[in-house]
Protein backbone atom coordinates (compact mmCIF):
# COMPACT_ATOMS: atom_id res chain seq x y z
CA UNK A 1 0.00 0.00 0.00
CA UNK A 2 1.58 3.26 -1.11
CA UNK A 3 -0.33 6.37 -0.06
CA UNK A 4 -0.11 9.03 -2.77
CA UNK A 5 -0.72 11.84 -0.28
CA UNK A 6 2.26 10.75 1.80
CA UNK A 7 4.52 10.67 -1.26
CA UNK A 8 3.31 14.13 -2.31
CA UNK A 9 4.05 15.55 1.14
CA UNK A 10 7.52 14.05 1.41
CA UNK A 11 8.71 14.41 -2.19
CA UNK A 12 6.77 17.04 -4.15
CA UNK A 13 5.19 19.67 -1.89
CA UNK A 14 7.20 22.96 -1.70
CA UNK A 15 9.52 22.86 1.31
CA UNK A 16 7.99 25.79 3.26
CA UNK A 17 4.52 24.29 2.90
CA UNK A 18 5.73 20.77 3.79
CA UNK A 19 7.55 22.08 6.88
CA UNK A 20 4.48 24.01 8.00
CA UNK A 21 2.20 21.02 7.38
CA UNK A 22 4.34 18.81 9.61
CA UNK A 23 5.67 21.34 12.11
CA UNK A 24 2.68 23.55 12.96
CA UNK A 25 0.58 20.74 14.52
CA UNK A 26 3.67 19.47 16.35
CA UNK A 27 4.49 22.93 17.70
CA UNK A 28 0.88 23.47 18.74
CA UNK A 29 0.79 20.18 20.62
CA UNK A 30 4.12 21.02 22.26
CA UNK A 31 2.72 24.40 23.32
CA UNK A 32 -0.41 22.79 24.73
CA UNK A 33 1.76 20.35 26.67
CA UNK A 34 3.71 23.25 28.15
CA UNK A 35 0.51 25.10 28.95
CA UNK A 36 -0.83 22.09 30.79
CA UNK A 37 2.43 21.87 32.74
CA UNK A 38 2.09 25.57 33.50
CA UNK A 39 -1.52 24.89 34.52
CA UNK A 40 -0.28 22.53 37.24
CA UNK A 41 2.06 25.26 38.48
CA UNK A 42 -0.59 27.98 38.11
CA UNK A 43 -3.42 26.23 39.95
CA UNK A 44 -1.14 24.80 42.64
CA UNK A 45 0.35 28.31 42.95
CA UNK A 46 -3.15 29.69 43.63
CA UNK A 47 -3.01 27.87 46.96
CA UNK A 48 -0.20 30.29 47.97
CA UNK A 49 1.59 27.36 49.61
CA UNK A 50 5.28 27.17 48.62
CA UNK A 51 5.42 23.56 49.85
CA UNK A 52 2.76 22.42 47.35
CA UNK A 53 4.45 24.32 44.52
CA UNK A 54 7.86 22.95 45.53
CA UNK A 55 6.40 19.41 45.37
CA UNK A 56 5.53 19.85 41.68
CA UNK A 57 9.03 21.22 41.01
CA UNK A 58 10.83 18.43 42.88
CA UNK A 59 8.79 15.78 41.06
CA UNK A 60 9.65 17.21 37.63
CA UNK A 61 12.84 15.13 37.10
CA UNK A 62 10.86 11.89 37.47
CA UNK A 63 8.31 13.00 34.88
CA UNK A 64 11.15 14.18 32.67
CA UNK A 65 12.58 10.66 32.94
CA UNK A 66 9.48 9.46 31.06
CA UNK A 67 11.07 11.11 28.06
CA UNK A 68 13.89 8.56 28.19
CA UNK A 69 11.34 5.88 27.26
CA UNK A 70 9.51 8.29 24.93
CA UNK A 71 12.74 8.90 23.04
CA UNK A 72 13.91 5.30 23.07
CA UNK A 73 10.73 3.95 21.47
CA UNK A 74 9.17 7.16 20.15
CA UNK A 75 12.09 8.90 18.45
CA UNK A 76 13.77 5.57 17.64
CA UNK A 77 10.66 3.99 16.13
CA UNK A 78 9.52 7.08 14.22
CA UNK A 79 12.98 7.57 12.69
CA UNK A 80 13.06 3.92 11.62
CA UNK A 81 9.53 4.12 10.19
CA UNK A 82 10.21 7.28 8.15
CA UNK A 83 13.48 5.92 6.77
CA UNK A 84 11.72 2.68 5.84
CA UNK A 85 8.99 4.69 4.09
CA UNK A 86 11.67 6.55 2.11
CA UNK A 87 13.13 3.18 1.09
CA UNK A 88 9.63 1.83 0.21
CA UNK A 89 10.01 -1.05 2.71
CA UNK A 90 6.46 -1.06 4.10
CA UNK A 91 6.78 -4.39 5.93
CA UNK A 92 9.66 -2.90 7.92
CA UNK A 93 7.47 0.11 8.78
CA UNK A 94 4.81 -2.16 10.28
CA UNK A 95 7.26 -4.34 12.20
CA UNK A 96 9.00 -1.27 13.59
CA UNK A 97 5.73 0.25 14.85
CA UNK A 98 4.64 -3.01 16.53
CA UNK A 99 8.06 -3.31 18.19
CA UNK A 100 7.87 0.26 19.50
CA UNK A 101 4.32 -0.15 20.81
CA UNK A 102 4.81 -3.34 22.81
CA UNK A 103 8.20 -2.34 24.15
CA UNK A 104 6.63 0.92 25.35
CA UNK A 105 3.92 -0.98 27.24
CA UNK A 106 6.52 -3.13 28.99
CA UNK A 107 8.84 -0.20 29.76
CA UNK A 108 6.01 1.91 31.21
CA UNK A 109 4.93 -0.92 33.50
CA UNK A 110 8.54 -1.46 34.62
CA UNK A 111 8.93 2.26 35.32
CA UNK A 112 5.84 2.20 37.53
CA UNK A 113 6.97 -0.86 39.49
CA UNK A 114 10.49 0.46 40.06
CA UNK A 115 9.31 3.86 41.30
CA UNK A 116 6.71 2.32 43.63
CA UNK A 117 9.30 -0.04 45.09
CA UNK A 118 12.07 2.51 45.62
CA UNK A 119 10.15 5.77 46.09
CA UNK A 120 11.52 6.65 49.54
CA UNK A 121 15.23 6.85 48.63
CA UNK A 122 14.31 8.45 45.30
CA UNK A 123 12.39 11.26 47.00
CA UNK A 124 15.45 12.07 49.13
CA UNK A 125 17.61 12.02 46.00
CA UNK A 126 15.25 14.51 44.33
CA UNK A 127 15.85 16.98 47.16
CA UNK A 128 12.62 16.45 49.13
CA UNK A 129 12.92 17.10 52.87
CA UNK A 130 10.60 16.68 55.86
CA UNK A 131 8.63 19.74 54.74
CA UNK A 132 8.06 18.72 51.11
CA UNK A 133 8.21 14.89 51.27
CA UNK A 134 4.51 14.09 51.72
CA UNK A 135 3.23 16.47 49.02
CA UNK A 136 5.84 15.28 46.49
CA UNK A 137 5.02 11.61 47.21
CA UNK A 138 1.29 12.19 46.69
CA UNK A 139 1.86 13.94 43.36
CA UNK A 140 4.11 11.12 42.12
CA UNK A 141 1.70 8.41 43.27
CA UNK A 142 -0.81 9.50 40.64
CA UNK A 143 1.58 10.53 37.87
CA UNK A 144 4.04 7.60 38.13
CA UNK A 145 2.80 4.67 40.22
CA UNK A 146 -0.61 4.73 38.53
CA UNK A 147 0.05 6.92 35.50
CA UNK A 148 3.38 5.91 33.95
CA UNK A 149 1.97 3.60 31.26
CA UNK A 150 -0.63 6.01 29.75
CA UNK A 151 1.75 8.98 30.10
CA UNK A 152 4.47 7.26 28.06
CA UNK A 153 2.25 5.34 25.64
CA UNK A 154 0.29 8.32 24.32
CA UNK A 155 3.52 10.19 23.47
CA UNK A 156 5.07 7.21 21.66
CA UNK A 157 1.88 6.60 19.68
CA UNK A 158 1.91 10.26 18.62
CA UNK A 159 5.47 9.82 17.33
CA UNK A 160 4.46 6.74 15.32
CA UNK A 161 1.41 8.44 13.77
CA UNK A 162 3.55 11.51 12.92
CA UNK A 163 6.22 9.33 11.28
CA UNK A 164 3.97 8.66 8.28
CA UNK A 165 3.06 12.32 7.88
CA UNK A 166 -0.16 12.42 9.95
CA UNK A 167 1.13 15.25 12.12
CA UNK A 168 -2.33 16.76 12.67
CA UNK A 169 -3.79 13.53 14.08
CA UNK A 170 -0.74 13.08 16.31
CA UNK A 171 -1.19 16.57 17.68
CA UNK A 172 -4.95 16.22 18.21
CA UNK A 173 -4.33 13.11 20.32
CA UNK A 174 -1.71 14.82 22.43
CA UNK A 175 -3.68 18.03 22.78
CA UNK A 176 -6.91 16.27 23.77
CA UNK A 177 -5.25 14.93 26.90
CA UNK A 178 -3.53 18.22 27.68
CA UNK A 179 -6.68 20.32 27.32
CA UNK A 180 -8.63 17.92 29.50
CA UNK A 181 -5.88 18.21 32.12
CA UNK A 182 -6.24 22.00 32.14
CA UNK A 183 -10.00 21.70 32.62
CA UNK A 184 -9.66 19.15 35.44
CA UNK A 185 -6.87 20.89 37.37
CA UNK A 186 -8.96 23.54 39.18
CA UNK A 187 -11.57 20.94 40.19
CA UNK A 188 -9.02 18.57 41.71
CA UNK A 189 -6.50 21.11 43.08
CA UNK A 190 -8.44 24.05 44.56
CA UNK A 191 -10.54 24.29 47.75
CA UNK A 192 -13.66 25.01 45.67
CA UNK A 193 -13.30 21.48 44.25
CA UNK A 194 -11.75 18.39 45.83
CA UNK A 195 -8.97 20.45 47.49
CA UNK A 196 -6.29 17.81 46.80
CA UNK A 197 -3.46 20.30 46.21
CA UNK A 198 -0.47 18.94 44.27
CA UNK A 199 -1.93 15.42 44.45
CA UNK A 200 -4.98 16.69 42.57
CA UNK A 201 -2.77 17.97 39.75
CA UNK A 202 -1.22 14.50 39.52
CA UNK A 203 -4.66 12.83 39.46
CA UNK A 204 -5.83 15.12 36.65
CA UNK A 205 -2.67 14.36 34.65
CA UNK A 206 -3.17 10.60 34.96
CA UNK A 207 -6.80 10.75 33.80
CA UNK A 208 -5.92 13.03 30.87
CA UNK A 209 -3.18 10.73 29.61
CA UNK A 210 -5.63 7.81 29.64
CA UNK A 211 -8.02 9.82 27.43
CA UNK A 212 -5.19 10.59 24.97
CA UNK A 213 -4.39 6.88 24.69
CA UNK A 214 -8.04 6.11 23.94
CA UNK A 215 -7.98 8.67 21.11
CA UNK A 216 -5.00 6.96 19.45
CA UNK A 217 -6.55 3.50 19.74
CA UNK A 218 -9.75 4.77 18.12
CA UNK A 219 -7.74 6.52 15.39
CA UNK A 220 -5.81 3.36 14.50
CA UNK A 221 -9.00 1.32 14.49
CA UNK A 222 -10.71 3.81 12.14
CA UNK A 223 -7.68 4.01 9.80
CA UNK A 224 -6.83 0.29 10.05
CA UNK A 225 -6.82 -0.16 6.27
CA UNK A 226 -5.11 3.15 5.59
CA UNK A 227 -2.11 3.35 7.91
CA UNK A 228 1.30 1.75 8.25
CA UNK A 229 1.17 1.97 12.07
CA UNK A 230 0.56 -1.58 13.23
CA UNK A 231 -0.03 -2.76 16.81
CA UNK A 232 -1.14 -6.33 16.07
CA UNK A 233 0.61 -8.77 18.44
CA UNK A 234 1.47 -11.02 15.49
CA UNK A 235 3.68 -8.23 14.05
CA UNK A 236 5.75 -7.98 17.23
CA UNK A 237 8.74 -9.80 15.80
CA UNK A 238 11.88 -8.02 16.99
CA UNK A 239 14.30 -9.10 14.26
CA UNK A 240 17.84 -7.76 14.17
CA UNK A 241 17.16 -5.04 11.61
CA UNK A 242 14.23 -3.59 13.57
CA UNK A 243 16.01 -3.67 16.93
CA UNK A 244 19.19 -2.15 15.51
CA UNK A 245 17.29 0.57 13.63
CA UNK A 246 15.11 1.60 16.57
CA UNK A 247 17.72 1.29 19.29
CA UNK A 248 20.53 2.82 17.24
CA UNK A 249 18.65 6.14 17.36
CA UNK A 250 16.50 5.55 20.44
CA UNK A 251 19.17 4.60 22.98
CA UNK A 252 21.24 7.78 22.49
CA UNK A 253 18.02 9.81 22.61
CA UNK A 254 17.03 8.06 25.86
CA UNK A 255 20.47 8.68 27.37
CA UNK A 256 20.13 12.33 26.39
CA UNK A 257 16.93 12.62 28.43
CA UNK A 258 18.36 10.74 31.40
CA UNK A 259 21.19 13.26 31.37
CA UNK A 260 18.57 16.04 31.29
CA UNK A 261 17.01 14.48 34.41
CA UNK A 262 20.45 14.39 36.04
CA UNK A 263 21.03 18.05 35.21
CA UNK A 264 17.62 19.09 36.56
CA UNK A 265 18.17 17.07 39.73
CA UNK A 266 21.55 18.74 40.33
CA UNK A 267 19.98 22.16 39.73
CA UNK A 268 17.07 21.44 42.10
CA UNK A 269 19.39 20.15 44.81
CA UNK A 270 21.50 23.31 44.62
CA UNK A 271 18.36 25.43 44.72
CA UNK A 272 16.78 23.44 47.59
CA UNK A 273 19.61 24.49 49.90
CA UNK A 274 18.28 28.08 49.68
CA UNK A 275 14.74 27.18 50.84
CA UNK A 276 11.29 26.37 49.43
CA UNK A 277 10.77 29.92 48.08
CA UNK A 278 13.82 29.57 45.84
CA UNK A 279 12.69 26.09 44.72
CA UNK A 280 9.18 27.35 43.90
CA UNK A 281 10.62 30.30 41.93
CA UNK A 282 13.01 28.03 40.03
CA UNK A 283 10.12 25.70 39.14
CA UNK A 284 7.99 28.57 37.82
CA UNK A 285 10.85 29.97 35.74
CA UNK A 286 11.79 26.57 34.31
CA UNK A 287 8.23 26.00 33.13
CA UNK A 288 7.90 29.51 31.70
CA UNK A 289 11.16 28.98 29.82
CA UNK A 290 9.79 25.67 28.55
CA UNK A 291 7.26 27.48 26.33
CA UNK A 292 9.78 28.73 23.73
CA UNK A 293 11.93 25.66 24.29
CA UNK A 294 9.01 23.44 23.30
CA UNK A 295 8.40 25.54 20.20
CA UNK A 296 11.99 24.90 19.13
CA UNK A 297 11.65 21.24 20.09
CA UNK A 298 8.36 20.97 18.20
CA UNK A 299 9.96 22.40 15.06
CA UNK A 300 12.89 19.99 15.28
CA UNK A 301 10.58 17.01 15.87
CA UNK A 302 8.05 18.14 13.26
CA UNK A 303 10.57 18.12 10.41
CA UNK A 304 12.05 14.75 11.39
CA UNK A 305 9.82 12.66 9.08
CA UNK A 306 10.67 14.96 6.15
CA UNK A 307 14.41 14.79 6.88
CA UNK A 308 14.33 11.00 7.42
CA UNK A 309 12.38 10.29 4.26
CA UNK A 310 14.57 12.43 2.02
CA UNK A 311 17.76 11.15 3.65
CA UNK A 312 16.71 7.58 2.84
CA UNK A 313 15.74 8.53 -0.73
CA UNK A 314 18.96 10.57 -1.27
CA UNK A 315 17.40 14.00 -1.85
CA UNK A 316 20.10 16.16 -0.22
CA UNK A 317 18.80 19.38 -1.77
CA UNK A 318 15.37 18.98 -0.17
CA UNK A 319 16.95 18.09 3.18
CA UNK A 320 19.10 21.23 3.14
CA UNK A 321 16.19 23.49 2.18
CA UNK A 322 14.13 22.01 4.99
CA UNK A 323 16.89 22.64 7.52
CA UNK A 324 17.67 26.22 6.47
CA UNK A 325 14.00 27.25 6.36
CA UNK A 326 13.45 25.83 9.87
CA UNK A 327 16.55 27.53 11.31
CA UNK A 328 15.52 30.95 9.99
CA UNK A 329 12.09 30.69 11.59
CA UNK A 330 13.33 29.30 14.91
CA UNK A 331 16.23 31.70 15.52
CA UNK A 332 14.20 34.81 14.65
CA UNK A 333 11.27 33.84 16.84
CA UNK A 334 13.33 32.80 19.87
CA UNK A 335 15.40 36.01 19.76
CA UNK A 336 12.19 38.03 20.08
CA UNK A 337 10.92 35.83 22.93
CA UNK A 338 14.24 36.12 24.80
CA UNK A 339 14.04 39.91 24.65
CA UNK A 340 10.46 39.87 25.95
CA UNK A 341 11.36 37.52 28.80
CA UNK A 342 14.35 39.60 29.82
CA UNK A 343 12.36 42.83 29.95
CA UNK A 344 9.26 41.38 31.62
CA UNK A 345 10.80 38.74 33.90
CA UNK A 346 9.31 40.05 37.14
CA UNK A 347 5.80 40.54 35.76
CA UNK A 348 5.82 37.08 34.19
CA UNK A 349 6.79 35.42 37.49
CA UNK A 350 4.09 37.38 39.32
CA UNK A 351 1.44 35.76 37.11
CA UNK A 352 1.98 32.47 38.93
CA UNK A 353 2.44 33.46 42.56
CA UNK A 354 1.77 36.61 44.60
CA UNK A 355 4.77 36.23 46.87
CA UNK A 356 7.34 39.03 46.86
CA UNK A 357 10.29 36.76 47.71
CA UNK A 358 9.39 34.28 44.94
CA UNK A 359 8.85 37.09 42.41
CA UNK A 360 12.27 38.57 43.27
CA UNK A 361 13.96 35.20 42.82
CA UNK A 362 12.04 34.47 39.62
CA UNK A 363 12.92 37.78 38.00
CA UNK A 364 16.65 37.14 38.33
CA UNK A 365 16.36 33.47 37.39
CA UNK A 366 14.36 34.12 34.20
CA UNK A 367 16.76 36.83 33.02
CA UNK A 368 19.53 34.25 33.15
CA UNK A 369 17.69 31.33 31.56
CA UNK A 370 16.21 33.30 28.63
CA UNK A 371 19.67 34.14 27.24
CA UNK A 372 20.00 30.57 25.96
CA UNK A 373 16.93 30.61 23.71
CA UNK A 374 18.22 31.83 20.29
CA UNK A 375 21.25 29.51 20.52
CA UNK A 376 19.46 26.47 21.93
CA UNK A 377 17.37 25.96 18.79
CA UNK A 378 20.49 25.09 16.76
CA UNK A 379 21.31 22.34 19.25
CA UNK A 380 17.74 20.98 19.06
CA UNK A 381 17.61 21.10 15.26
CA UNK A 382 21.04 19.50 14.87
CA UNK A 383 20.10 16.62 17.19
CA UNK A 384 16.83 16.23 15.27
CA UNK A 385 18.81 15.86 12.03
CA UNK A 386 21.12 13.28 13.63
CA UNK A 387 18.14 11.26 14.85
CA UNK A 388 16.36 11.53 11.50
CA UNK A 389 19.38 10.17 9.64
CA UNK A 390 20.07 7.32 12.07
CA UNK A 391 23.22 9.03 13.41
CA UNK A 392 22.59 8.13 17.02
CA UNK A 393 26.22 8.37 18.01
CA UNK A 394 26.35 12.08 17.11
CA UNK A 395 23.25 12.88 19.17
CA UNK A 396 24.82 10.99 22.08
CA UNK A 397 28.02 13.02 21.81
CA UNK A 398 26.00 16.24 21.92
CA UNK A 399 24.06 15.00 24.95
CA UNK A 400 27.29 14.20 26.81
CA UNK A 401 28.77 17.56 25.87
CA UNK A 402 25.64 19.37 26.98
CA UNK A 403 25.24 17.88 30.46
CA UNK A 404 28.41 16.07 31.56
CA UNK A 405 31.11 18.24 29.99
CA UNK A 406 29.46 21.67 30.09
CA UNK A 407 26.25 22.26 32.06
CA UNK A 408 26.73 20.28 35.30
CA UNK A 409 30.32 21.51 35.84
CA UNK A 410 29.07 25.04 35.08
CA UNK A 411 26.41 24.68 37.80
CA UNK A 412 29.09 23.90 40.38
CA UNK A 413 31.40 26.70 39.25
CA UNK A 414 28.73 29.40 38.88
CA UNK A 415 27.04 28.51 42.18
CA UNK A 416 30.43 28.79 43.89
CA UNK A 417 31.24 32.14 42.28
CA UNK A 418 27.71 33.60 42.45
CA UNK A 419 25.69 31.63 45.05
CA UNK A 420 22.18 30.76 43.78
CA UNK A 421 22.04 33.55 41.16
CA UNK A 422 24.79 31.98 39.07
CA UNK A 423 22.75 28.79 38.54
CA UNK A 424 20.48 30.11 35.72
CA UNK A 425 23.51 31.04 33.60
CA UNK A 426 24.84 27.48 33.30
CA UNK A 427 22.45 26.65 30.45
CA UNK A 428 23.17 29.80 28.37
CA UNK A 429 26.93 29.17 28.58
CA UNK A 430 26.32 25.57 27.48
CA UNK A 431 24.05 26.49 24.56
CA UNK A 432 26.38 29.20 23.23
CA UNK A 433 29.14 26.59 22.85
CA UNK A 434 26.86 23.89 21.45
CA UNK A 435 25.40 26.27 18.87
CA UNK A 436 28.84 26.71 17.30
CA UNK A 437 29.46 22.94 17.43
CA UNK A 438 26.07 22.22 15.81
CA UNK A 439 26.74 24.53 12.84
CA UNK A 440 30.18 23.01 12.25
CA UNK A 441 28.92 19.40 12.39
CA UNK A 442 25.89 20.03 10.15
CA UNK A 443 28.03 21.74 7.50
CA UNK A 444 30.37 18.74 7.46
CA UNK A 445 27.49 16.24 7.24
CA UNK A 446 25.90 17.94 4.24
CA UNK A 447 29.26 18.37 2.54
CA UNK A 448 29.95 14.62 2.85
CA UNK A 449 26.45 13.75 1.60
CA UNK A 450 26.86 16.00 -1.43
CA UNK A 451 30.24 14.45 -2.23
CA UNK A 452 28.73 10.98 -1.87
CA UNK A 453 25.89 11.71 -4.30
CA UNK A 454 28.32 13.40 -6.68
CA UNK A 455 25.91 16.28 -7.12
CA UNK A 456 25.88 19.40 -4.94
CA UNK A 457 22.23 19.94 -5.79
CA UNK A 458 21.37 16.51 -4.41
CA UNK A 459 19.35 13.77 -6.02
CA UNK A 460 15.96 14.62 -7.35
CA UNK A 461 14.57 17.88 -8.68
CA UNK A 462 11.85 18.67 -6.16
CA UNK A 463 11.97 21.79 -4.04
Amino acid sequence: MEDTKKVTLFEEMPVPRAVMTLAIPTVLSSLVMVIYNLADTYFVGMLNDPVQNAAVTLAAPVLLAFNAVNNLFGVGTSSMMSRALGSRDYGLVRRSSAFGFYCTLMAGALFSVLYTTFHNPLLHLLGADAETMAATAQYLKWTVSLGAVPAILNVVMAYMVRAEGASLHASIGTMSGCLLNILLDPFFVLPMGLDMGAAGAGFATMLSNCVACVYFFLLLWRKRGDTYVCIRPSMFRPDRKVVAGVCGVGIPAAIQNLLNVTGMTVLNNFTASYGSDAVAAMGIVQKVNMVPMQIAFGLSQGIMPLISYNYASGNVKRMKKTLLFTVRIAVSFLAVVAAGYYLGAGRITALFMRNEAIIAYGERFLRGFCLELPFMCMDFIAVGVFQSCGMGEKSLVFALLRKIVLEIPALYVLNYLFPLYGLPYAQPVTEWILCVAAVVVLVRIFRRMEEKTGNREGKGCTS
